[in-house]
């Protein structure tokens, strides 16, 4: 015989057998229900129930016996695993009528389902939010956030049309791995309703931005579409102000990194989203702009097609775009490029550049201009460079890039800009991009040739003073090594700016056999200094051949082997030897706490 023993204090609410029944293991006998729970209990054995001791509607105590069976011959026992079946007659794979209903709503929110509005998308030459999204994560890592949320217009709209045309009330969200590194990805959704910004919209982006603020997560933002949307009736605002998306999304800044992707037509809540990531990358079809045509024209300002507002030529110039692009499958790789400087520390398996070709980098003649990039790639990982804001303060490269794998940030002068000289625009591209690197604590190279900062009435009319001074400012904060190459040029304040401040703050200054530094401009030296000299020789040849030598001595004065004999550089290196050198400064380097860094969105 076999007592069955009531699991918990309850009642009886069905009895399914009576003495003399026959049972196979596994059979509900009889359900206990306990604070609105019901509870099976299940036959141990095949067998035969022999007596029932309570009725439906009794109450029974915890291990109370209520009813006792005959166990048949060789009966078969029920296994553990079949008793945590709550219905072991369903067959594993069928699809109840519950499921049945989630699997078809959410069916809904699938390209497949959209076939009008994919062959719009397409026509234009662009991908769907989720074709993007699938491309920029790695393969099965996506898990979507909000899906089955609909515009908040069900007081216009029916259901079924909300359904079928607000599919995630237009935005794309939820978590992933890129390069295997776990991140927050968003993308607005341009077929639905214009990718403009709705009330469930924003709840489920600040959703997102929690998360990546509380575990730390890197975000990429997808922007298209305009700003807030009128349309949304549900919710009882009347200005919608009040919403917390633009102080979240810009509480991540300096705190994980924020990368930046649009295409097409990228206006108002949008784009103030997209200027607030650390990192803006465009393809060369885009709008981007504060106000999209109907704004500008609501504002009295005119009348404007889409494209003439803020195009892709004008943003990469002026700065706002760091990464221009092609099309959206480059700014997805751009973007998967960018975020490993920042989520893969040290890569393995790098590739060094030929080390001989830095011989030659600098011309011998010390007025020729050539390209500092040259020392870049002749330096770095071979294919990890990726310069940033190409189209803006021309007179500075920035740019990110692996040396022995392990990811660094590098400022270098350009001599075809000005001689090098740093004016406003490359000296908050400086500023800015140091900030970019300290808060993410990837350590600074930068190589040196540079005749100073820019001068002049018309440079000062540019605010020259306080733009040039962030420099300073943003390099005395640096939690991170910072090593110093001059290649040529070092003169003046400007050179001090590029060595975070003066050549003893970074890790190492050093510099090739063709570095030269003064105080000013060596030519400018001479003629200042040795005014009383030269006007004293007649104007002519004399004079000229007089200029020359004292030059000649100005330049051996300030070469680097002097430099270095007087201790104010660390090292003169054969130009073969700096990756060797770097790797070294930067094994001997280390990354400080963060406290609070920020990003200019400049």
């Amino acid at each position: 015989m076999v007592e069955l023993r009531s699991p918990l204090q309850a009642h009886i609410v069905h009895l399914l057998v009576q003495p003399g029944h026959a049972v196979q293991a596994g059979q509900v006998l009889l359900v206990l229900e306990a604070m609105k729970m019901e509870h099976e209990v299940l036959a141990p054995h095949s067998g035969v129930v022999k007596e029932c001791f309570f009725a439906v509607g009794e109450s029974v105590a915890q291990d109370e016996v209520v009813l006792v069976m005959a166990r048949s011959a060789e009966a078969p026992r029920l296994e553990p695993e079949a008793a945590l079946t709550s219905n072991p007659a369903t067959a594993p794979d069928a699809v109840r009528a519950d499921l049945a209903r989630v699997q078809a709503r959410h069916a809904f929110t699938l390209d497949a389902q959209r076939p009008e509005a994919v062959a719009k998308r397409h026509a234009l030459g662009l991908r769907t939010a989720r074709e993007n999204l699938a491309d920029l994560c790695d393969p099965g890592s996506f898990s979507e956030y909000g899906a089955l949320a609909v515009a908040a217009q069900s007081q216009r709209r029916s259901l079924d049309d909300l359904v079928r045309n607000t599919p995630a009330d237009g935005m794309v969200c939820g978590t992933a791995t890129i390069n295997g590194a776990a991140c927050v990805v968003m993308a607005y959704d341009a077929t639905v309703l214009a990718g403009t910004q709705g009330m469930r919209n924003h709840q489920k982006t600040d959703r997102m931005l929690g998360l990546a603020l509380q575990n730390r997560l890197p975000v990429v933002l997808l922007a298209e579409g305009g700003g807030g949307r009128p349309g949304d009736v549900d919710m009882p605002i009347v200005a919608g102000l009040h919403v917390a998306t633009f102080a979240s999304f810009a509480r991540l800044n300096g705190q994980v990194p924020v990368v930046g992707i649009t295409t097409g037509r990228c206006f108002a809540g949008n784009a103030a989203l997209l200027g607030c990531c650390d990192v803006v990358i465009a393809t060369r079809a885009s709008n981007i702009g504060m106000g999209g045509p109907a704004m500008v024209e609501g504002g009295g300002l005119g009348v404007y097609k889409p494209e003439q507002i803020g195009p892709s030529g004008v943003q990469h110039a002026n700065g706002v775009i760091d990464l221009l692009v092609d099309d959206e499958a480059q700014a997805v790789a751009a973007a998967k490029h960018y975020l490993g400087f920042f989520t893969t520390a040290t890569l393995p398996g790098n590739t060094a550049p030929d080390a001989l070709a830095l011989r030659g980098v600098v011309p011998e003649n010390r007025l020729r201009v050539y390209d500092t990039r040259a020392a870049l790639y002749g330096v770095a990982d071979q294919g990890s460079v990726l310069e940033l804001r190409t189209g803006f303060g021309v007179g500075i490269h920035t740019a990110l890039a692996r040396l022995g794998g392990r990811a660094v940030g590098v400022l270098a002068n350009n001599p075809q800009q000005l001689g090098g000289a740093i004016d406003a625009d490359a000296a908050d591209k400086a500023a800015r991009f140091m900030q970019l690197c300290n808060a993410h604590g990837v350590p600074l190279l930068s190589l040196v040739d540079t005749p100073g900062f820019m001068v002049g009435p018309d440079t000062e009319a540019t605010a020259q003073v306080r733009h040039v001074s962030r420099m300073f400012v943003a390099a005395a904060h640096l939690r991170v090594p910072y090593l110093s190459v001059v290649l040529r040029k070092g003169y003046g304040l400007g050179a001090m700016a590029m060595t975070a401040g003066g050549f003893h703050a970074p890790l190492c200054t050093v510099a090739w056999p063709s570095a030269e530094f003064g105080a000013m401009g060596l030519e400018g030296a001479v003629r200042l200094g040795f005014k009383k000299e030269l006007e004293a020789v007649p104007e002519g040849a004399a004079r000229d051949t007089l200029f020359a030598q004292l030059l000649a001595q100005q330049v051996e004065n300030g070469s680097a082997m002097a430099m270095a004999s007087s201790l104010e550089i660390d090292a003169v290196i054969d130009p073969a030897d700096t990756r060797d050198w770097l790797l070294r400064g930067l094994a001997a380097g280390r990354v400080g706490e963060l406290r609070g860094a920020a990003i200019d969105t400049w």
